[in-house]
């Protein structure tokens, strides 16, 4: 006979039979005291899921079987939807045309490693500017940010890469200036959010209706990096 004590706290311990015992009831009574204490049977520890998940596996309770289960993440599947390659649409403004900041900002988004995809100077017109910014229509600055952005020529610009749309909005830095760290482009080369230099697309669909809006068919060019092998595992 199988004899058992338990004690409140403590582990089930089996008497009988001997260890190597083929008894289907010894078998169950190791895989409950193995599911109590882990620690007890180390050498044995569930196949990892982190790239599958088995709902028979043998050492699963056979309750959890009837249960639904919920399938987790493949990981190299997961990595290359983080690795989708992304286009966004960077402007500079008015100002920063005036000032000359054109070729450090385009240097900035290079040395980060960044492709540019389009590039051009364009007067804006009163009727893109309202389009581009027709979000905004309702703010009390919205007459006077068109007026600004058609003050002068404006440098568009399509670049493309992974994550590039969150990764242009930390490089540009806060809207005010004057809460934009040190490092970014509006921290380090403006002062005042009326005269901040420089837009950026704040999502990937964004980024797809504002190039399409600013650049006509044919104005952007889909070329191949040598530098990519470089950047990109």
């Amino acid at each position: 006979m199988e004899a058992m004590g338990a004690v409140r706290g403590l582990t089930p311990c089996i008497s009988s039979p001997p260890p190597n015992s083929s008894s289907p009831t010894h078998r169950s009574n190791i895989l409950f005291r193995r599911n109590n204490n882990p620690q007890k049977l180390a050498a044995f520890h569930s196949q990892s899921h982190l790239f599958s998940y088995s709902p028979t596996s043998p050492l699963t309770h056979s309750s959890s079987r009837n249960n639904s289960f919920t399938p987790h993440i493949f990981l190299p599947r997961l990595v290359a939807s983080m690795e989708q390659v992304e286009e966004t649409y960077i402007m500079v403004k008015p100002d920063g045309v005036q000032r000359g900041l054109v070729g450090e900002i385009i240097s900035r988004f290079e040395k980060k490693g960044f492709k540019l995809i389009g590039l051009k100077m364009y007067q804006c017109p009163k009727e893109l500017a309202e389009e581009h910014y027709k979000d905004l229509k309702a703010k009390s600055f919205y007459q006077k940010l068109i007026d600004y952005i058609t003050s002068g020529p404006v440098v568009c610009m399509a670049w493309e890469g992974v994550g590039v749309v969150a990764s242009a909005r930390k490089l540009i830095g806060a809207t005010d200036p004057l809460q934009a760290e040190p490092g970014t482009i509006r921290g380090d080369l403006s002062v005042q959010t009326g005269r901040n230099v420089i837009h950026g697309s704040d999502s990937p669909d964004n980024g797809k209706r504002e190039i399409a809006l600013w650049f006509k068919e044919g104005e952007v060019c889909q070329w191949t990096s040598a530098q990519a092998p470089w950047l990109r595992e």
